[in-house]
């Protein structure tokens, strides 16, 4: 499918999600959106398993020769005349593609009952979701749709008014799906661009889940680049890229996009937010990253719930090669006298309790490899805040952790209009110097938000990989320098976008005025002369 068509079938979906929720709040119509979404993409890969699995003895039969024998998919077909066969059959399936879907929960049956307007299409929905959910087998799907409630009064009062709207809303979905050939690729895209609209609708909560595409590019691209020697090119492979608040998954996807499906060992990401971390395990399903490529936990990061890092043993503490992330911008939380001495942050002191921004860089740097590169977003106030802030800054600075800071324009998030910045860190790097990247003004103007282009966004990466330096955009920074400035790293400091004015030189434009001054007399005198032959008043 070609990009236009994807960008096609997104916004055929879109439109479907537009109309039909109504007065549903965005946030809420999103999952239910998106769980159908997803349900068609198991589906479709277990369908297509079976078929390969069974078969010339997989039923080869048109959808309304079906529906006359009274089933609604050929997989429920097979079912019916191998009942002996079933146990099996599905115990092959666990071993292949580790999950096991029914026939009556297959999406081909519950696109039909919502097209008939079946009456027991709610019952057969939760029935289908909890055996997905408990009994498919693969561990990846517990819990999977523990937000979505089918009992929920925002889909109607009763149960009758509920199933209805269920039934307009998959049919409408299997309609605007029906247009297009859809594979796992395209429905995997097709879910992160319905990500980014609902994210480009619901405001300040999008900037829990959502990373925009473009600025997500750019911490892609830098991990992916040797950590040492940048401009060498893109790493052969990753054995591990992590990001501790992963929203939706989506920029770890874009991380194992530029390095190709087999280009990382695995992907590791946490979320504290049940819903996103219920999208983000969707997510990486539905973008074909198999369940033992991939792990996702459900907790806290700054109070360290995941039990993989709480490794106390250094040789078997988890640490990875790359780590990204774009955690909530100056998040409250409590720092407590534990936590002071909890190893992630007893060399640096706590973070402040209004902005919780240095405790999440501190987190992601502990668990960084020695070799490793992190990238993260983060509001300007890291840049300069004093106080606790000063003092973690400066040790990151002092122990040449800091390699480089990228300013980027203001109004690029749908939550915040603030400017924020990346801070690319890394625990053994060559360059004894800071580059700053001031790319604040390089940008194309948008009626919502801002927009990088990819022109913007090849300058940073280009900018970074060869070190360069421009007037008014980018500039090695001493050590010795930023000292002098008590480790403030206010980009503007460094890197100023103001254009200088020419210099004036008095002397020169005093010397201008008397030769213009005196061309003035001398024709003020010559016409004077013509005056007074003509006999006229003479100039004053």
């Amino acid at each position: 499918m070609t990009e236009s068509e994807k960008q096609k079938l997104g916004k055929t979906l879109w439109a479907i999600a537009d109309q039909l929720r109504g007065a549903m709040n965005a946030d809420d119509f999103r999952d239910y959106m998106l769980a159908f979404l997803f349900l068609r993409y198991l589906s479709d890969n277990y369908e297509a398993a079976a078929q390969k699995e069974l078969g010339t003895d997989y039923p080869d039969l048109p959808s309304d020769v079906l529906r006359q024998t009274g089933v609604n998919t050929p997989l429920q077909a097979w079912y019916e005349e191998n009942l002996d066969d079933v146990s099996e059959f599905e115990k092959q399936m666990r071993r292949k593609v580790h999950y096991v879907i029914e026939p009556q929960y297959l999406w081909g049956n519950i696109a039909e009952m919502a097209r008939t307007q079946d009456d027991e299409l709610l019952h057969t929905l939760q029935k289908g979701f909890k055996y997905i959910e408990e009994e498919s087998f693969a561990s990846t799907f517990r819990g999977l749709f523990s937000e979505i409630n089918l009992a929920s009064d925002k889909l109607g009062k009763t149960y009758t008014e509920r199933n209805a709207r269920l039934c307009k809303i998959i049919a409408e979905i299997a309609k605007g799906l029906g247009q297009f050939s859809t594979d796992s690729d395209t429905l995997g895209d097709a879910y992160e661009y319905l990500i980014g609209q609902f994210a480009a609708g619901s405001g300040k909560k999008a900037g829990e889940f959502y990373t925009p595409q473009r600025i997500s590019d750019i911490l892609s691209a830098i991990v992916t680049l040797d950590s040492q020697e940048p401009a060498t090119g893109k790493r052969s492979h990753l054995d591990s890229v992590f990001d501790f608040a992963c929203g939706s998954g989506s920029l770890l996807l874009n991380v194992r996009r530029l390095m190709g499906p087999h280009g990382i060992g695995k992907i590791y990401g946490q979320e504290k937010n049940i819903t996103t971390y219920n999208l983000a395990r969707m997510n990486m399903l539905l973008h074909g990253v198999k369940d033992s490529e991939f792990e996702i936990f459900h907790g806290d990061t700054l109070l360290n719930e995941w039990d993989m890092l709480r490794e106390t043993n250094p040789a078997k503490m988890p640490k990875f090669d790359a780590v990204v992330a774009n955690p909530p911008f100056s998040y409250r939380w409590e720092p407590s006298e534990a936590l002071g001495e909890d190893v992630r942050f007893k060399n640096y002191g706590l973070a402040p309790k209004s902005a919780a921004d240095f405790a999440f860089l501190l987190h992601g740097f502990h668990f960084l490899k020695q070799d490793g590169v992190m990238a993260i977003i983060l509001p300007h106030g890291v840049l300069f805040r004093g106080g606790a802030e000063a003092r973690i800054r400066t040790k990151l600075l002092k122990d040449g952790h800091i390699d480089t800071v990228i300013g980027l324009p203001a109004n690029l998030f749908f939550s915040t209009g603030i400017p924020v910045c990346i801070l690319v860190l890394k625990k053994c790097k060559k360059p004894d110097d800071v580059l700053f990247i001031n790319a604040a003004e390089h940008f194309e103007r948008g009626k919502r938000q801002n927009q990088l282009l990819p022109e913007h966004i090849d300058k940073i990466i280009d900018t970074y990989r060869y070190r360069k330096e421009e007037p008014r955009y980018s500039r090695r920074v001493s050590m010795e320098e930023i000292e002098k400035n008590d480790f403030n790293l206010n980009i503007s400091r460094y890197v100023s976008t103001a254009i200088t004015e020419e210099e004036v030189d008095l002397n020169a434009v005093i010397g201008q005025l008397k030769a213009i001054e005196q061309e003035i007399y001398q024709a003020k005198s010559k016409h004077n002369e013509f005056l007074k032959e003509l006999g006229l008043p003479l100039l004053p």
